[in-house]
């Protein structure tokens, strides 16, 4: 799932979205090596990364001062940074394992509150998440930080005016660009969005010195307004700005790989996404663009997705079924199997996503009322795109009621 986009670069510029991009590991008890030399797990990712390294001195330092909380909570931050970026999901599991004996303290700090509220929604466990986020917010109410991941999450779940008043509350701790970008994310979602573009491009002219994190953010939202707006060269030019800030981002890797897709660009996919096999969410685009391609690793990419998407069924693991479903649509042709997955997604996650890949899935396999609670969202929140406009008047024509 993206929610955390804005709360992760809120939190990156001063201080979302995927749920994660990627859904958990199993979490282990937390394990303190005898000494310092001890291996006690080679890490995903780069050796040569900075944020790796980074991480590896902290929990030397943590073998030394097991009982440091402060301590604790910032590797668990660290590695709960890393799965954002990197969408490996091993490491919320290191968090979790990370934070595990501090809980349940009674005189827990904002930080510690902060992180499990991160961990809690990353499984999807989205009301617990709120709890923490607000005893996080009760703790330091000068953190604009909780407020901004507690208004994603009442993004994921399609409660906007929850949202909209928890950007307003978080609008005069943080910077401007920050409190004008949570409230125009609402207000784009919500039949405002020419409006909501203006303002928030207006704000960023307004913040030249901010932060490459913050402006990352600014510009992939900035480009997917101007998408929905139909301006496709608007829309590419924010994009790569958003590139230029040279910060890895899952989200903005998707999100531009579906603006290309949609270009029927595939050629420009490949290239983009090269070497990001490791993360579900851009694997799933990396098959997507392979087949339109031609290319010969399509058929491995989408074997690996199916066996991925197997055997989180097998687990019980249902935070990827936005992803399964539009595999099952969009690769293996299975209308009925891509509704099903949809259908039970939009229980949970109702994000624009969300939504549509339910209303394609509901036209394609021929079922226009089982795209019913998506067709209700989009007119209740005067959510503005073409290409929804036109899935909706489709299935009217198939009976489903507008």
């Amino acid at each position: 799932m993206f929610l955390p986009t804005f709360a992760r670069r809120a939190a990156g510029a001063a201080l979302l979205g995927l749920a994660s991009l990627s859904g958990p590991t199993v979490w282990a008890a937390p394990y303190t090596p005898a000494n310092d030399s001890e291996v006690v797990e080679r890490l995903p990712g780069r050796a040569s990364d900075p944020a790796i390294r980074r991480v590896e001195s902290l929990r030397k330092q943590l073998a030394a001062r097991p009982d440091d909380a402060t301590l604790r909570v910032e590797i668990a931050r660290r590695y709960f940074d890393l799965a954002m970026a990197e969408g490996d999901p091993r490491y919320v599991g290191y968090a979790s394992a990370t934070i595990a004996p501090l809980a349940p303290p009674a005189a827990a700090g904002a930080g510690y509150w902060l992180q499990r509220g991160l961990i809690q929604q990353y499984s999807h466990d989205f009301e617990g998440a709120l709890a923490s986020l607000a005893k996080a917010s009760q703790l330091d109410p000068t953190s604009p930080e909780p407020l901004s991941w507690r208004a994603a999450i009442f993004m994921v779940q399609a409660r906007y005016a929850e949202a909209l008043a928890d950007c307003e509350r978080l609008a005069p701790l943080a910077e401007p660009l920050l409190g004008a970008g949570c409230i125009a994310y609402v207000r784009a979602t919500t039949g405002q969005l020419e409006a909501a573009f203006g303002q928030l491009a207006d704000a960023g002219k307004a913040a030249p010195q901010t932060s490459p994190e913050l402006l990352l953010w600014l510009d992939t939202r900035l480009a997917e307004m101007a998408w929905r707006l139909q301006r496709n060269d608007v829309a590419e030019s924010y994009f790569k700005s958003a590139l230029k800030q040279g910060i890895t981002d899952q989200f903005l890797l998707g999100a531009y790989a579906d603006f290309l897709l949609a270009q029927q660009r595939p050629a420009e996919v490949l290239k983009l996404l090269a070497g990001w096999e490791r993360s579900d969410v851009l694997l799933l685009r990396l098959a997507l663009a392979g087949a339109a391609a031609g290319d010969t690793r399509a058929g491995d990419w989408a074997g690996q997705l199916r066996e991925r998407f197997q055997a989180a069924a097998q687990r019980g693991d249902r935070l990827h079924e936005q992803e399964a479903a539009r595999f099952e649509l969009d690769i293996e042709r299975n209308a009925a199997k891509a509704l099903a997955l949809a259908a039970r997604n939009y229980q949970v996650q109702k994000e624009p996503r969300d939504a549509g890949i339910l209303l394609r899935a509901a036209l394609a396999a021929g079922q226009a009322r089982a795209a019913q609670p998506a067709l209700d969202w989009l007119r209740t929140s005067r959510y503005e795109d073409p290409a929804f406009d036109k899935l909706a008047a489709q299935l009217a024509a198939q009976g489903a009621t507008r």
